[in-house]
């Protein structure tokens, strides 16, 4: 009633003023090139007369007889339109042109984003993922199209993998350079996910190329917030989060066990309850920000104390970052200082109790005096153990007698210095630092028998020590000058890279304690390893001064403000080759048009089309392996020869092209990348013929792959009004990586592991075949004396009997799925309203295949087996007793999940002196899947670390291997569904 009132008042004060003009009512609609728009604004100029379109677009004003219109819209050009005579009136507004001019952040420079001829993806704050996010990669989680983030179980301790354009490298790093304001590889755990402004992603070779060596993988450019002039301001954001497990293996009840014909121990324990809990994880942001016309800053603080489902494990977490900018020198020079440190406390906790909490005997006891089987408390710490079972510990001893912590801590500081020696010329020197630290710790008591007994019956209680310390420096120096000539605009950029990293580590192991009343560092100080040298394990490394020198270059034109043209090209040079080999040149080239400046389509903001092409390189992962290596013997000063010398040892190269189409028109936005890449001379260890060299190994350029692929990206504006606004996104990719040539034509790797099945690998590795395919035996589906039936795949009446013919095309082995998904989705939801907003985002993998492991080991009915319990999925068969992997256990692991729903409301507070903001939020993450998979977790596992664990019942430590995805491994973290409150307070 209020507001009509006023309104009339507002009308009859308006007629007064015009001299009772004469009145006359328009009616109209407005729409863009797709349709209608509804919440439009119509205003008649020069007054507070006013309406808004309807859903369909219409609206009805009464106005003046002279009166202009002005129709408006967020995201579009405002229109003004004489009335006249007029009474019905159509208008169509055009999109905003302003996004197409948007600033993107490149290789040593900037460009808008019309003239980008790269694959380049820019995702800022509004888009990234919400809720408790605890590593950075993961607000990227399903946003770039080709860029794959999974942290397969979400173990808090453990970094997400992350792929772009699927396998680039076999023997070298294969995840993204990362960029942190410039700085040059550092790292994303020294990074708040809070402190981040945006992310831009260098997705092809034209892009990357001018980072070289380092940029193989593609690259990931983060820009983190900046101070801006005013008075200060402090944002407070903290959130309490609280997680369970989303789901877990199916198996059997204690009492299910005990008709199986399961070793009856006379308890029922639910072991899993025993060693998980619900998870809470805490967050506390606080930053502080301001200045004045000639220097800000901002300086923030983050605790974080993250709690896994599995107990024991977790972290916490403080970092801090401070960034200064300052102007001086009449404004010619800029300095930008960042400074950030990082301190992690984590508890890792042991992911085998988990498997063992699943499988060990659910009738048992937890302890040994409520058991009819006694034993002598202080042997075992009290807890009850099947003695004599290989790989069965009591899962909840293991969690309670044992611990495995670390410490870690990372400084890094950068001072960039812009100087302006003309308007069009400006000069840039970048200095840096990254020092980061790690402690690990373990620790098994002289009553556990899982590590400290089992392995080493004459041992009693084990402690590990292993600490690595890493040195990081980088020096850049670059120039940029800008001219026009004509309708020519010309960019030209040079510079000069230096970077080293070194490394030193050692590693400490003793044994054999007196007893078990010490802590960590007196079973250290105390062992009695001093005078008994069995239990002494101990090595150290360090590495030479591993360092890359660079220059390169870069030129790009714009013609006609349609023609898009860019070159660059680096050389550069590293240690970790011969002298002879140490430099190589990588060139890149990109060319672009927007062919709607000439054919001037109607309704169409942008048309563009761009082809790159760019050559990078990839670096082995160890130093010397140009040169022979070699290793001690027998703990003496002599040592023995482990390969032989490669003097003409070179670089790895990658050669990407990439075509890419990008349309705009009103509130839809497309762009889509199809590209191929050509990976030659990865180096790999290889056989030689031992007559020429002695140790008949040494590293060679031995392979080569072919990757290709296509990216789609989609955007529309659903409703675009002054109170509701919709927005939907898909992202699409496809990738598909083929073994061109390898150090043999085939081989078979991926080990399925022990107990029985050390022998049994499972990912076929062959030249000219797609990588990560699954290989084996044919279930037929039936069962003969408790063992699966096999096809005979080659018809030669022979059922197969040996793994051998695996390495035989013609044998009876098949392709029994893929590790590695033919598509990937991302589906983004964003809806506002007034104050109100809502995010849902849903993410799917499609074409990969599983091996699940826990049912390859527990699901057939073993008799020796009868004090584990079974795993008991729609797949059980009674009647199989024999264990024995095939078809059977590899499974389609399609999916699609709710990953990300949240909802928030910002307070409105008026001209409140103290406080600017308040917001609260309320999210859920991994809410629900989709899928047919009866493991734990659905997620593509795209590489693996070998079997379970070595032959001291640890588990291996060994590189990931890109060669064996697919494998779900019995040592994953189960995935948990998170549940977050938010709250963010700006004073």
């Amino acid at each position: 009633m209020k507001i009509t009132l006023l309104r009339s008042f507002l009308l009859v004060g308006a007629f007064i003023c015009f001299g009772w003009a004469q009145a006359q009512e328009v009616s109209g609609t407005v729409s863009d090139a797709n349709g209608p728009l509804p919440g439009a604004s119509v205003v008649e100029k020069g007054t507070t007369n006013g309406t808004q379109t309807d859903f369909d677009g219409n609206f009805t004003i009464t106005v003046g007889e002279n009166a202009t219109l002005v129709i408006s819209y967020i995201g579009y050009s405002t229109t003004e339109i004489p009335v006249g005579g007029q009474t019905n009136i159509t208008v169509t507004l055009a999109e905003d042109a302003q996004a197409l001019d948007e600033v993107v952040i490149v290789g040593y420079g900037s460009s808008t984003k019309k003239e980008i001829t790269s694959a380049v993806t820019v995702v800022g704050e509004e888009e990234f993922n919400q809720g408790t996010v605890n590593d950075a990669s993961q607000l990227l989680q399903g946003k770039v199209a080709g860029l794959s983030i999974y942290n397969k179980g979400g173990n808090p301790n453990e970094d997400a993998v992350i792929r772009l354009r699927g396998i680039s490298t076999v023997g070298a790093n294969s995840e993204p350079l990362v960029v942190i304001d410039g700085v040059v590889g550092a790292s994303l755990n020294n990074v708040d996910p809070n402190d981040i402004a945006s992310v831009n992603v260098l997705k092809d070779g034209s892009a990357a190329a001018i980072y070289g060596t380092r940029g193989s993988s593609g690259v990931i450019l983060v820009t983190t917030k900046r101070g801006t002039s005013g008075k200060t301001s402090v944002d407070y954001n903290g959130s309490l989060a609280l997680s369970t497990i989303a789901n877990n293996v199916d198996v059997m009840s204690p009492d299910e066990f005990a008709a199986a014909g399961g070793v009856d121990l006379g308890s029922r324990t639910d072991w899993l309850d025993l060693v998980t809990m619900d998870a809470s994880t805490k967050i506390n942001n606080v930053a502080i920000s301001g200045g004045d016309e000639n220097t800000n800053y901002r300086i923030s603080g983050n605790f974080r104390d993250a709690q896994g489902i599995l107990k024991n494990s977790g972290f916490k977490q403080y970092n801090t970052r401070a960034s200064v900018t300052t102007y001086t020198f009449n404004d010619k020079l800029k300095i930008d200082f960042n400074m950030s440190y990082t301190k992690r406390k984590s508890r890792y906790g042991f992911n085998e109790a988990l498997r063992y909490a699943l499988l060990y005997n659910p009738t048992a006891p937890v302890y040994g005096v409520d058991s009819p089987f006694q034993f002598d408390s202080p042997t075992f710490g009290g807890y009850f153990e099947t003695l004599g079972l290989f790989d069965s510990f009591n899962p909840v001893s293991i969690i309670q007698q044992n611990s495995n912590n670390g410490d870690k801590s990372e400084f890094t500081y950068s001072a960039n210095f812009n100087y302006k020696i003309m308007d069009n010329w400006d000069l840039n020197a970048l200095v840096s630092q990254q020092t980061s630290k790690l402690t690990n710790k373990e620790y098994y008591r002289t009553t556990s028998l899982w590590r400290g007994n089992a392995t080493s019956p004459n041992r009693k209680g084990l402690a590990r020590l292993y600490n690595e310390d890493t040195d990081f420096k980088l020096f850049e120096l670059y120039s940029t000058y800008k001219a026009s000539i004509g309708a020519a605009d010309l960019t030209f950029t040079g510079g000069y890279s230096w970077q080293q990293n070194n490394r030193y580590d050692y590693f400490l192991s003793l044994g054999d304690f007196p007893n078990d009343n010490i802590d960590y560092i007196n079973a250290l100080e105390w062992s009695q390893d001093l005078e008994n040298a069995g239990f002494i394990d101990a090595n150290s490394g360090a590495s030479p001064d591993d360092r890359i020198i660079a220059f390169f270059g870069r030129a790009s034109a714009t013609f006609d403000n349609a023609i898009f043209f860019n070159a660059s090209v680096r050389r550069e040079g590293s240690t970790k080759f011969g002298k002879d080999n140490q430099w190589a040149t990588f060139p890149a080239v990109g060319i672009g048009a927007d062919l709607n400046h000439y054919l001037e389509l109607n309704n169409v903001d942008l048309l563009k089309v761009r082809v790159g092409y760019g050559v990078t390189g990839a670096l082995p992962s160890s130093n010397g392996l140009s040169r022979s290596l070699y290793e001690p013997a027998d703990g003496k000063l002599s040592s023995n020869q482990l390969t032989d010398a490669n003097p003409d040892l070179k670089w790895e190269e990658k050669a990407e092209t990439n075509f890419g189409l990008e349309f705009a028109s009103g509130r839809l936005g497309a762009t889509l990348d199809i590209y191929t890449r050509n990976i030659s001379d990865f180096i790999l260890e290889r056989d030689v013929d031992v007559t020429i060299f002695p140790t008949g190994r040494r590293w060679e350029n031995a392979g080569e792959m072919k990757s290709s692929g296509f990216e789609l990206a989609v955007n529309y504006d659903v409703v675009k009004s002054e109170d509701l606004n919709y927005n939907t996104g898909i992202v699409l990719s496809r990738n598909k990586t083929t073994l061109e040539k390898y150090t043999i034509p085939q081989e078979m790797r991926g080990s399925l592991g022990a107990p029985g099945q050390n022998d049994t690998d499972m990912i076929l590795v062959r030249e000219g075949e797609e990588i990560g395919q699954i290989w084996g035996p044919v279930f037929t589906g039936e069962v003969v004396d408790g063992s699966q039936v096999l096809e005979d795949l080659n018809g030669d009446g022979q059922l197969l009997t040996a793994q051998n013919n695996a390495l035989d095309p013609d044998g009876d082995f098949a392709v029994l799925g893929k590790g590695t998904p033919d598509f990937e989705l991302g589906w983004t939801n964003r809806l506002t309203y007034k104050r109100w907003d809502l995010n849902a985002f849903f993410r799917g993998a499609f074409g990969h295949s599983l091996i699940n492991t826990y049912r390859a080991f527990y699901e057939p009915r073993v008799g020796s087996q009868g004090s584990y319990n079974f795993v008991n999925t729609e797949f059980a068969d009674p009647a199989i007793t024999n264990a024995k992997f095939s078809s059977l256990y590899v499974e389609k692991a399609d999916f699609v999940k709710l990953d990300n729903l949240s909802i928030g409301y910002t307070f409105d507070l008026g001209e409140n002196k103290y406080i600017k903001g308040v917001r609260v939020t309320a999210s859920g993450q991994n809410l629900f899947t989709i899928t047919n998979y009866t493991g734990s977790d659905p997620e593509p596992a795209l590489q693996d670390r070998g079997s379970e664990a070595d032959n001291a019942g640890f588990t291996t430590t060994d590189s990931p291997d890109p060669l064996i995805p697919g494998i779900d491994r019995r040592s994953n973290y189960f995935s948990a569904t998170t549940f977050t409150l938010g709250l963010n307070i700006n004073f």
